[in-house]
């Protein structure tokens, strides 16, 4: 008889990884997940816990001992420095090391759509992104030397029901609700792939242990592209609000506020639309089923659920009136 598929998550209770696990745990899989311990989502009954900082290696290896497994998922790793020490723990642990990169590494703005697995990568707006990218080359440079096997995945913007997708969290929201005006990026019109983490897990779960996979790359996103101007009427409808949307150019809202506008320039200012034949390829169960009208109904839900959840940032919610003021169409 076969053993199950052994998985440890080097952290494992954020948004797309606790999405894996239970989704890696449903399929029979034997799940361990290292991290500090801290508070984050629940994991699913028989998921072994080691707590251990990634960044302590005596901890690590003490906490690990002598395991080994078919696949390492590293969800914390950002820079080439990561990969050095994931590679030092993990290289001779595992049949096959997984980089959690990140879709904002591909060339922004993109040339072409849509975009491929073979799309360049360059993001000049974006440390957060030049990171993921310095990592890529580093493993793959590295893994080569080491004859470690791997996969790089590169999601895109992946949620769950806790998350609003707008900067400064529930801010926008309930701006929404209280009939103030809501920035939107540029003319709102430029098209967005925003894919739940339930329906990422199911691509992810099917790379885990599967020879195919190894020192191939691949990004998992549903194929449902819609608008900016979209998304926000989507979450305002499951708010029951009527949104002022007012739209602002990017580079304005990096004025105001750099870290918003670096995430805008950097990842959400252009059009991104993703080819999945890959991933649908190699895992025939993947199909991202989830519309972003049912995940906004879910995560005003959550939201609402408890007053603690809804929490507005006050430098978002400052700046918001700034551009509001400054570019609200004026009445002739």
């Amino acid at each position: 008889m076969t053993s199950p598929t052994s998985v440890l998550f080097v952290g494992g209770t954020g948004i797309i990884s606790a999405a894996c696990a239970r989704q890696a745990t449903g399929q029979g899989m034997r799940v361990c997940v290292l991290n500090r311990g801290r508070s984050g989502r629940p994991l699913p009954e028989g998921v072994e816990v080691l707590t251990a900082d990634i960044n302590d290696r005596a901890a690590v290896q003490a906490a690990l001992g002598g395991r080994e497994f078919d696949a390492v998922v590293d969800w914390v790793a950002f820079g080439a420095a990561d990969i050095d020490r994931d590679l030092d723990l993990f290289g001779a642990r595992t049949g096959q090391f997984v980089f959690i990169s990140s879709a904002s590494a591909y060339q922004t703005p993109p040339e072409r759509l849509p975009i491929r697995e073979t799309t360049p990568l360059s993001n000049p707006f974006w440390v957060y992104s030049r990171e993921k990218i310095a990592a890529e080359s580093r493993l793959t440079a590295e893994a080569a030397r080491r004859g470690v096997s791997w996969t790089i995945v590169r999601p895109s913007h992946t949620y769950d029901e806790t998350m609003v997708p707008f900067d400064g969290g529930w801010t926008a929201v309930q701006r929404m609700r209280d009939g103030k005006g809501v920035v939107v990026p540029g003319d709102g019109t430029s098209l967005w792939t925003i894919t739940h983490s339930r329906d990422f897990a199911v691509g992810l779960a099917g790379l885990l242990g599967v020879a195919q996979a190894i020192g191939e790359i691949y990004h998992i996103t549903t194929d449902e592209a819609i608008t900016w101007n979209s998304i926000y009427r989507a979450m305002a409808a499951a708010a029951d609000a009527d949104p002022d949307l007012v739209h602002v150019p990017s580079d304005a809202v990096a004025t105001v506020h750099p870290e918003w506008g670096a995430a805008l320039l950097g990842d959400k200012s252009h059009s991104m639309i993703f080819d999945n034949t890959k991933i649908k390829r190699l895992v025939p169960a993947f199909s991202a089923t989830t519309r972003f009208e049912e995940g906004a109904r879910e995560i005003v839900a959550w939201h609402d659920a408890a007053a603690v959840r809804r929490r507005c940032d006050p430098a978002i919610d400052h700046a918001m009136d700034q551009l509001v003021a400054a570019y609200r169409p004026r009445q002739l």
